[in-house]
């Protein structure tokens, strides 16, 4: 018997994890596991909300009162979910540049234009490039994980963060799909002059060659540079909060429209999931929430379609998972949405995750 078969003939997972393992409790090494979990705790380009840096942190926490008997994928936790060590310069430099980056959002904001102050204009080239520096480092960190043969899934931190992890799918893959689950479009260019804004990052990810969809489900917060990027590019197609809606109020079943969604896709396809696609009773403390928006159950359901459906899951992020100060109810949604993703994403790629649990 091998170690991890060892563990998993010991652990009981009827019981609370263990509170020194990895995520969820589990007992498993990051070589012992299947699913790699990337924290990213960076927000430096945030204009409104705070708090997504410290998402990781959250989900982390909350993820020891999950139960582990998935109904969908009661043997998801035996295949090992570990979550990596982001580095420690990642979050205090997140917090640096934030603290950089305000004076010239507010500059914005009050109508100023910075490119006749050479001191804030300096400043955005810092951030900018402080940014690119993550997206370098996160690309080199995903690949190294990918070539380990392992599933990588990216946990943000703000919407800006999967660019490096796109990057490293696109060295494995050379066409994929993103399915992009958002209240917003995050088609800006540049935002606030900001490169690697997260109001930017679908922009931003578009422009990799190797990305040949964008499917966007649940907008429904946009400004014309973005309905106008979308409707120009053969690559987007976007539906709506209330087109959706209209369609299910006027007698279409959300089993049709999720067929209709998943058909667009190519066969390589990576899920990007911003929480403020939910409505907002599940993230009250996102940062930019919007009314409106997707029921748990309905994005579950269409996450199982799109493992059922034939085409291939290639990476997944969740982002945007911003804690509250009294309570622990977002990084609760986002510690059970997290690991209805990786039991989609296991499932998906061949993986034993059990037989479903029928009443």
């Amino acid at each position: 018997m091998s170690t991890k078969e060892q563990k998993i003939a010991d652990f009981d997972p009827s019981q609370p994890g263990l509170a020194d393992a990895s995520i969820y409790g589990l007992p498993f090494t990051a070589d012992e596991s299947e699913i790699i979990v990337v924290p990213v705790p960076w927000e430096v380009t945030v204009s409104y909300g705070e708090g997504a840096s410290l998402g990781p942190e959250a989900i982390m926490e909350a993820s020891f009162q999950v139960d582990l008997l998935h109904q969908e994928f009661p043997d998801l936790w035996k295949l090992g979910i570990y979550m990596d060590q982001a580095p420690e310069q990642w979050l205090a430099n997140s917090k640096r540049y934030k603290k950089l980056a305000q004076p010239v959002i507010e500059a914005l904001e009050a109508g100023k234009d910075i490119k006749q102050t050479p001191g804030l204009q300096a400043d955005l080239a810092i951030i900018n490039e402080a940014c690119e520096t993550l997206n370098k480092a996160l690309h080199e960190r995903v690949s190294n994980w990918l070539a380990k043969g392992k599933r990588v899934v990216l946990l943000g931190g703000d919407h800006s963060t999967p660019l490096g992890y796109y990057r490293a799918l696109a060295d494995k893959y050379d066409n994929f799909g993103i399915l992009h689950f958002d209240a917003h479009m995050d088609l800006r260019v540049a935002y606030e002059g900001f490169t690697y804004s997260h109001a930017s990052i679908m922009y931003n990810a578009i422009q990799l060659p190797q990305v040949s969809k964008l499917i966007q489900v649940g907008i429904r917060d946009f400004c014309e540079q973005e309905v106008s990027i979308a409707k120009s590019s053969a690559k987007i197609h976007v539906f709506t909060d209330t087109d959706l809606k209209a369609r299910q109020f006027e007698g279409q079943s959300w089993q049709q429209q999720v067929n209709e969604i998943i058909d667009l896709l190519p066969h390589h396809v990576a899920v990007s999931f911003d929480i403020d696609a939910l409505y907002r009773w599940y993230c009250p403390n996102t940062g930019t929430p919007v009314p409106g928006g997707l029921s748990y159950e309905q994005v579950t359901y269409m996450l199982s379609a799109l493992a059922n459906s034939g085409k291939h899951i290639v990476g997944v992020d969740l982002v945007e998972v911003a804690p509250g100060e009294t309570d622990e109810w977002d990084g609760n949604v986002g510690a059970r949405l997290l690991f209805h993703l990786c039991g989609v994403l296991a499932k998906n790629n061949g993986l034993n995750t059990g037989k479903p649990v029928t009443f």
